[in-house]
């Protein structure tokens, strides 16, 4: 076992850990500000359209990612040398597309549909308060409904990212140009490779990784 490959096991140790860490204190953070959210409202309407949003953003994070892992870098370079809004953050959409699509699709959304799920759920229990009302209706048709939307969106998630990569990854892009430009900070721009003397001990070092 190289170096190299070991040097790569251990940055995916750690990227898995933080992924995991994240995970914890999104699906917290989501899922207490839901809640809080829906014991002000008093309205099951609005309760729904909170559900909604939910539903709305996991297939929009999963559609973002399926997008990342699809596209290529080749429409973006004449966008980078033209020094297009957005051209170096696609590139970096494209080049960690393995990260982007993990937090994506596994973290933002998966955790946006349980959450959405335990949302239906109490839905279902409020509705089965109402006068004349079935419980286990309810919550078979609240069930049915979120499934029916988390699924039916992702699908037609995918089929957008699948036949507009390239398409997605540069909206998105343009918006992270856009908030590094308000904060000042470059985040999502690819870093210049440091170029080296010949023969130096830094080139050879860097041969032999």
């Amino acid at each position: 076992m190289g170096p190299g490959l070991l040097r790569d096991l251990r940055q995916s140790a750690r990227h898995a850990a933080l992924i995991g860490l994240l995970s914890f204190f999104i699906a917290m953070g989501i899922t207490v500000g839901s809640d809080f959210v829906l014991s002000k409202v008093v309205s099951i309407s609005l309760s729904i359209v909170v559900l909604l949003i939910l539903i709305f953003t996991g297939v929009l994070f999963d559609t973002i990612g399926t997008s990342a892992a699809a596209a290529t870098e080749i429409p973006f370079h004449a966008k980078a040398a033209r020094k297009t809004e957005g051209a170096q953050q696609a590139l970096w959409i494209v080049r960690n597309a393995d990260r982007v699509a993990n937090f994506c699709n596994d973290v933002i959304g998966d955790i946006a549909a349980a959450v959405a799920g335990a949302i239906g759920i109490s839905i279902a229990i409020r509705l089965a308060q109402l006068p004349g009302a079935e419980g286990i209706y309810w919550g078979v048709i609240i069930t049915g409904f979120v499934a029916a939307l988390t699924v039916g969106g992702k699908s037609l998630g995918k089929m957008i990212a699948i036949n507009y990569s390239h398409e997605v990854v540069f909206i998105v892009a343009r918006w992270l140009a856009r908030f590094e430009a308000l904060t000042g900070r470059n985040i999502f721009q690819m870093k210049k490779k440091k170029v080296y003397k010949r023969g130096s001990k830094k080139e050879k070092a860097k041969k032999n990784e």
